[in-house]
């Protein structure tokens, strides 16, 4: 039988066994969750200051890297040397990102913080599409999703849409209003993308009811919204569709990103918004058709409280649906990866001891041929959800290849197969897995057999 520690570490968290001070019960995963970050006093974030000054470095180098340039001190380099640094800058950066992602949920006592960040960064995907931009992303997922996890959607709405990760990964520096100065004469011209995701994606949902009228009206209202290497978002008037928009039969009008925030925090409170919302999270950690009434209930604390996110994983957690012992998602390749880590007693100073090519080719490759490349969902509306996206021949084929091969190249000793079957699934060991550990021919073997096991593989 499941006990409620089990369904804590693998429904809801990164896995077996739970660490020592880790909460046993919903009501402390809850406050645990309100508390501090204490993941991000250990591993502290990529700021998007940060990602930003290394962009504009990068994206200036480029310019001048057949030219001769100062270096830093004070001598003349060769273009192209100042080039290569930057961008080797560049990627250091974004690949010490990942190894902080790894090593927080691996460590992590609040399993479920970890998760909400990585459902949330999915919810609001961007990928970055030049070089250039690949230390924004991951400083989106620490800027925006992780500072607003608990607070209200508005908010993660406004700071998500507005960060320049999204407004570069959808093209809206590229948009500019019919009208506006900008225009010329319509020579540039109007850029949907982010005014379609905002609505479809990210607040009320693929099935709502609106028209294509509502997206054009959005895409002109968003119009302004535009990129400057070195300060991220800014706003150009000249580049704005001048006078009122209707989106959703509400009109905004003003000057600046005033009627922009106001749109937003009205998508937010809208009650197809809290249906969409409800739905996915309940998608994500429970089920792929979860129960309705607990859909209802978390829909139902999102409209009482205006949006408040700690209010709906709080009626998510609380209700009874949330706690059937049948374990019916697939873990996804990171999520795979996280929990064999955290199995295999690899913590988190050993992962930020790891050489960046190391983790390169023992955990984002492998998880690259799982088919889930860090940083890399495949569009705008992110990772599939369903078992069967991930449970597929080459899927498994890769799973069990790294279950059988890495482990012992991560680690001096392979631990007792029993062992770590205890550690990994507690009571989720079925007789036949059990029967396979125990005539595995070597430790490798039977390491392999409970990583790549289907117990160990649901969640």
């Amino acid at each position: 039988m499941i006990d409620t520690k089990t369904l804590i570490a693998i429904r809801f968290g990164t896995g077996l066994p739970l660490p020592e001070g880790a909460p046993l019960d919903p009501e402390a995963m809850l406050q645990r969750l309100a508390g501090p970050d204490l993941a991000t006093r250990t591993w502290p974030a990529l700021t998007t200051a940060a990602a930003l000054s290394v962009h504009a470095a990068a994206a200036a180098a480029t310019k001048r890297r057949k030219q001769q340039v100062v270096g830093p001190d004070g001598s003349m380099v060769d273009g192209k040397d100042a080039y290569r640094a930057t961008r080797q800058a560049l990627r250091l950066q974004s690949e010490r990102a990942v190894l902080i992602s790894v090593a927080r949920a691996v460590g992590a006592t609040d399993g479920f913080r970890e998760r909400l960040v990585r459902f949330w960064a999915d919810h609001f995907t961007t990928v970055a599409k030049s070089p250039l931009h690949a230390g924004l992303v991951p400083a989106m997922v620490d800027d925006v999703i992780r500072a607003n996890v608990t607070g209200r959607f508005s908010d993660l709405l406004i700071a998500a849409t507005l960060h320049p990760a999204m407004i570069l990964y959808l093209d809206q520096h590229r948009s500019v209003g019919p009208n506006s100065p900008k225009s010329k004469g319509g020579r540039n011209g109007l850029n949907e993308n982010l005014a379609r995701e905002l609505i479809e994606l990210h607040s009320l949902g693929v099935d709502a009811t609106y028209a294509q009228s509502d997206v054009r009206q959005m895409a002109e209202l968003l119009t302004g919204l535009l990129f400057a290497p070195g300060q991220g978002q800014v706003f150009n008037a000249k580049a704005a569709e001048p006078g009122p928009e209707t989106v959703l039969g509400q009109t905004y009008d003003g000057d600046g990103v005033a009627p922009i925030l106001a749109a937003l925090e009205d998508l937010a409170l809208r009650p197809e918004t809290a249906r969409h919302l409800s739905r996915k999270l309940a998608a994500h950690f429970v089920s792929d058709t979860p129960d309705p009434a607990m859909i209802a209930a978390m829909t139902n604390a999102y409209a009482e409280t205006g949006g408040d996110l700690m209010a709906v994983y709080r009626a998510m957690l609380l209700h009874p649906s949330a706690w059937l012992p049948d374990l019916a998602k697939a873990r996804q390749p990171y999520d795979f990866i996280i929990a064999a880590l955290r199995a295999l007693n690899i913590g988190p100073a050993q992962i930020g001891d790891m050489p960046l090519h190391t983790m390169a080719k023992r955990l984002l490759q492998p998880m690259a041929r799982m088919g889930q490349p860090m940083y890399r969902a495949p569009g705008p509306d992110g990772w599939a959800e369903e078992a069967e996206a991930w449970i597929t021949p080459q899927g498994l084929a890769a799973r069990i290849t790294w279950a059988m091969e890495v482990p012992s190249r991560l680690l001096a000793e392979l631990p007792e197969p029993d062992a770590l079957g205890a550690r990994a699934l507690g009571p989720l060991i079925s007789v036949p897995l059990a029967f396979a550990m125990a005539a595995a021919e070597n430790r490798r073997e039977g390491v392999g057999l409970v990583l790549a096991s289907a117990e160990f593989n649901r969640r």
